[in-house]
């Protein structure tokens, strides 16, 4: 009597394969749900650091070129008020930031909103603070 050679997944077979990496996607999908918002945090943080940096670096140079213990700059940038970044902190940053994400309120403030939520920092050129 001759056994047959299997050459092929049986039904059963393919049905647990398919439901293995249904579960194991559904269990993924949230963590890269929160992928997205994650990195939109990360933009934001890292312009803020960057626009604090420039803040201080833009004190420094003044200490150095007119000596005494510096000033900080009056304004970030000139974009018109209620203007979404296009150059923005562009006073403090080489070449300034371009993102859509951000928006020029007035000379002193800015609004950030990525999408669910809007937040407010203001920058005080008394003492150089972007909070």
């Amino acid at each position: 009597m001759k056994i047959r050679d299997s050459k092929g997944f049986t039904l059963i077979e393919l049905v647990l394969v398919i439901a293995i990496l249904g579960i194991l996607a559904v269990t993924a999908l949230p963590k890269f749900m929160d992928l997205s918002t994650e990195a939109k945090q990360s933009s934001r943080d890292g312009v803020i650091g960057a626009v604090r940096s420039g803040i201080a670096l833009y004190r420094a140079n003044d200490m150095v070129t007119n000596g005494g213990t510096g000033s900080y700059p009056a304004s970030l940038d000139a974009n018109a008020d209620a203007s979404a970044c296009a150059t923005c902190f562009s006073t403090i940053l080489a070449n300034g930031i371009s993102d859509s994400s951000w928006t020029r309120t007035n000379a002193t403030t800015y609004t950030y909103n990525d999408g669910t939520t809007t937040t407010t920092y203001t920058y005080s050129s008394a003492n150089g603070t972007f909070q």
